[in-house]
């Protein structure tokens, strides 16, 4: 019976030490997994793989603290830019995403009085750091360039490839001109496909500042391509929520497949 009793000690232990990590014990539950902890405003984000009871992945997504809306960089001059690298979690399963970059739009960007108020960026990117810090572009009209423009299939339904788009170490940007932002409506959230080359190089979906502030409880259907660059299961919606009793946002690629 001392035996057993110290087996069952050793087992609390060790599921009591991984939930500490953030990640839940296995035996059919629901799993988290976090990234490291990366400064942020005057708190701190990391990236966060969820898992369902059965083991696969349900959401892939980034977590950030209220105090991290706080006491962000202001633009100065162009510069207005700030991003934050976000590791994802070193256990648990492996996704599409390779790394997620948070950009901070401290003056948002083009187009005009479409993104141009601050907000949030958050790149997923399905390749490596290294490839995307081969990205480069002479200008930004380079998206508009044929070498540039994805094969149909790689472009979700409605989402088009337009001049002025093209980020040296990022890529280029296909929106959706049926959004509301687009139809003269306030930019509250988005969603863009990035890519280099004519391959898919990031997902992204794209908040405001101001929208955060709201606390919102938000989701919204993501239009799929008929194909993928990369094999792997990719979102079929996202998600911005707020969670009163952590007091974190939660901005997540869902509905994989």
């Amino acid at each position: 019976m001392a035996r057993l009793n110290r087996r069952f000690s050793a087992m609390a232990v060790a599921i009591a030490a991984v939930s500490a990590l953030g990640v839940a014990p296995a035996f059919g539950q629901a799993g988290s997994y976090a990234g490291p902890a990366v400064p942020m405003g005057k708190g701190e984000a990391h990236a966060v793989v969820r898992t369902g009871a059965d083991g696969a992945v349900t959401s892939i997504g980034v977590v950030m603290t209220v105090a991290a809306l706080e006491g962000l960089p202001a633009a100065a001059g162009e510069h207005s830019d700030f991003p934050y690298h976000l590791p994802m979690p070193a256990s648990g399963p492996r996704t599409v995403v390779d790394h997620v970059v948070v950009d901070w739009e401290a003056a948002g960007h083009p187009p005009s009085k479409v993104y141009d108020v601050p907000h949030f960026d958050f790149h997923f990117y399905v390749v490596n750091r290294d490839t995307v810090e081969r990205v480069e572009f002479s200008s930004p009209d380079a998206s508009g360039a044929p070498e540039q423009q994805p094969p149909a299939e790689l472009m979700a339904p409605g989402y088009v490839l337009p001049p002025g788009t093209a980020k040296s170490k990022m890529g280029v940007h296909a929106v959706n001109p049926g959004g509301g932002e687009f139809q003269h409506k306030p930019f509250n959230a988005a969603f863009i496909y990035g890519y280099y080359n004519r391959q898919l190089t990031f997902i992204e979906p794209m908040v405001s500042l101001a929208y955060l502030k709201s606390k919102p409880s938000f989701s919204a259907v993501v239009p799929r391509p008929a194909t993928y660059s990369w094999p792997g299961a990719y979102p079929s919606s996202y998600r911005v929520a707020f969670d009163d009793a952590q007091q974190t946002f939660e901005i997540s690629l869902e509905a994989l497949r």
